[in-house]
């Protein structure tokens, strides 16, 4: 097996640009709430301060990739597991136990509230003003043209920004510039013609990516 050399550290912050939902458990759920249990957004049980899961953003990440390359296969992630897969390098070769291209390169790190949307979140607590929205939608009888089955979902506000982190590790002879590229890539297809958490083709989670900056770290040299 190649040796792994370097650690390529992008950061960013992710700014909601619409309101946004990613769903938790509900377990939150207070007596007297209409939110519906499922349709409720995730929560720090820790501080109830919202945060945006890595395996949702990179869930999104891998997505976009692959539907830009026509590697999706019946629907699900690509399994081909070749060396020269992209997808597969970066995101892992789904349900094949021993992919040519292993191991999988990228870590995705839950994002956390930024510092000034945290700051925002306790004043909000602080005054009792809204912390999110509360959303209802319907499914249109198409015969009558009547609202039916009314779901009410909860947002996280417009303008809210987090802390994100994406780690790639890079083994002897990977080409890193094209992996990281690769990386960004897909954060500009989800930025300018897609979403991130559900209903995007309602409207909801458009995000803008800012202050990227890349690292490279030598693995020889981390210590703590």
């Amino acid at each position: 097996m190649n040796r792994w050399q370097e650690v390529v550290k992008l950061t960013f912050r992710v700014t909601l640009a619409e309101g946004t939902r990613i769903g938790g458990s509900g377990g939150g759920l207070q007596i007297g709430e209409i939110v519906e249990p499922n349709l409720m957004a995730i929560r720090n049980p820790a501080n109830g301060e919202f945060y945006i899961p890595g395996s949702s953003l990179k869930g999104k990440l891998r997505s976009v990739l692959e539907r830009e390359l026509g590697k999706c296969e019946g629907g699900s992630p690509c399994t081909c597991g070749a060396v020269d897969c992209l997808v597969c390098t970066v995101f892992g070769a789904h349900l094949k136990p021993k992919p040519d291209c292993a191991p999988t390169r990228i870590v995705v790190r839950d994002a956390p509230m930024s510092a000034d949307a945290k700051a925002s979140f306790i004043e909000a607590q602080r005054t009792g003003k809204s912390i999110t929205e509360e959303k209802t939608e319907n499914i249109i009888n198409r015969k009558s043209g009547a609202a039916e089955h009314p779901r009410t979902g909860e947002r996280v506000l417009a303008d809210t920004t987090f802390d994100g982190e994406i780690l790639l590790h890079i083994y002897e002879g990977d080409d890193a510039r094209k992996m990281t590229d690769f990386v960004r890539h897909g954060l500009g297809i989800i930025q300018e013609a897609s979403s991130i958490g559900a209903s995007g083709s309602r409207g909801y989670g458009k995000v803008r990516f800012e202050k990227v900056k890349e690292e490279t770290l030598k693995v020889s040299e981390l210590k703590v």
